[in-house]
């Protein structure tokens, strides 16, 4: 993996973020979070194993393993993960609560394929649909991708301007590791663990988004002891792309509510 150290590294006392991207993306998709952020909190940027600078990393895509190895380099920590990325966050504070300070949750469900008791999915077809377009057409589905994430939301023409000159700007991942990461998201399940989550969390939606129901963000609060949800009206998939205050000063508020201005949300 590769991680990249940044915001306000040489203070101590400032608390520490670290921040694990979605399927297909990198750290760097981060950036526009990272300007808002960096003055006040040290941020660890990961690629995840097949992604971004870790382009070559070959391990595999094991939610529990990469959560071990990342709370024993980045320990004593805040957690926030985006879509695939909280598979990872969710592992760490799961397996490591003494480590994990809290879990920040972006657009990324305890399950996301939709099911007789869990609505909030999507269809059980679309990652293994996605996976055979893999294979036939790499980048052009890559691009459709993107454009679903950004679909919905109300800034969705810059949004998606946005993940296109980021998400190759470390390089095309790699076709195993996206093949791993679709697999993860079909199978993903861990609503029966939440009862056990024993730190704070916050779990971010865009009430736009296609890709994850906005549902699933306050049904996973519920089921957590410690959980809040907050569903940003005009946002979809990457809602620190298109409403990056409020969910910024939805993570100030968070991780450091003294300093924290007040957030106003389009909820």
């Amino acid at each position: 993996m590769y991680i990249e150290t940044t915001g306000a590294a040489a203070d101590p006392a400032r608390p520490v973020i670290a921040l694990i991207h979605g399927w297909a993306m990198h750290g760097g998709l981060f950036a526009p979070l990272v300007e808002q952020l960096s003055a006040h909190f040290t941020l660890h940027l990961i690629d995840l194993p097949g992604h971004g600078h870790a382009r070559d990393d070959l391990a595999p895509l094991d939610p529990r393993a990469l959560a071990a190895e990342l709370v024993s380099r980045i320990p004593d920590a805040y957690w926030l993960g985006w879509s695939l990325g909280g598979q990872v966050a969710l592992r760490a504070a799961l397996d490591h609560p003494q480590q994990v300070r809290g879990l920040i949750m972006i657009a990324s469900s305890p399950r996301f394929v939709v099911g007789e008791d869990w609505p909030h999915g999507v269809s059980p077809d679309l990652f293994r649909n996605f996976g055979e377009a893999l294979r036939r057409d790499f980048r052009g589905t890559l691009e459709g991708f993107l454009a679903l994430e950004a679909l919905g939301s109300a800034s969705a023409q810059e949004e998606l301007r946005s993940l296109r000159s980021a998400a190759f700007a470390r390089g095309e991942p790699a076709e195993r590791a996206l093949h791993e990461g679709l697999d993860l998201l079909d199978g993903f399940d861990v609503r029966s663990e939440l009862p056990r989550l024993q730190v704070p969390s916050l779990w971010i939606s865009g009430r736009r988004d296609r890709l994850v129901p906005a549902g699933a963000m306050p049904a996973a609060a519920a089921l957590s002891p410690q959980g809040r949800s907050v569903v940003i009206g005009n946002a979809g998939h990457a809602p620190f792309l298109g409403a990056t205050a409020q969910v910024a000063q939805l993570i100030e508020g968070f991780v450091a509510p003294a300093t924290a201005p007040t957030a106003v949300l389009d909820c």
